[in-house]
């Protein structure tokens, strides 16, 4: 069951669901909005990733800051995080999405492995790509994607390698 406005606000009243730092303008008809820290991972193009289950991304990237804006080129893909930490109870789990205003000159906020974990606490890692043939211009504080919040039936913990995961 995919939680409304107005249980979001009683799950954050409860201090069940946390936002951090949380502005009451983020909470909309049935998601959150996250926006876009000043900083971005973008690939250097050197070596290669191997995809096993020891694959390191930070090897293949590197940290820029983004207080001016990046422009994102067709095609690229980048690696963003929110300014925001999520930390979600036991029996609520999130799936990220990009926004649609967005979505519509080509940005795709977050491309794959949506789901938040239930009993997560950190930051949002966000895989952004250029799907159009137009160049974007990303800037921070930006409300960039949405998260959607649901209960589970059960509960659950992640505690898995990004527990605490950092850009």
């Amino acid at each position: 069951m995919i939680l409304t406005q107005k249980e979001i606000l009683k799950e954050i009243s409860k201090g069940r669901v946390k936002i951090e730092p949380f502005d009451n303008s983020l909470i909309g008809p049935a998601s959150i909005d996250l926006t876009l820290s000043n900083k971005i991972r973008i690939f250097n193009n050197e070596g290669h990733a191997l995809v096993n289950e020891d694959v390191d991304y930070t090897k293949i990237t590197k940290i820029i800051d983004i207080n001016e804006g990046y422009i994102l080129k067709p095609q690229e893909l980048v690696l963003g995080i929110t300014k925001e930490k999520i930390t979600l109870p036991d029996n609520i789990c999130g799936w990220l999405n990009s926004r649609s205003r967005f979505a519509r000159i080509g940005l795709m906020s977050h491309i794959s492995a949506p789901f938040i974990c239930p009993g997560v606490s950190n930051h949002q890692i966000l895989e952004i790509f250029n799907a159009s043939q137009h160049k974007i211009k990303l800037m921070p504080d930006v409300k960039i994607c949405q998260l959607v919040l649901q209960y589970c039936k059960g509960n659950a913990r992640y505690e898995g390698v990004f527990k605490d995961q950092m850009l």
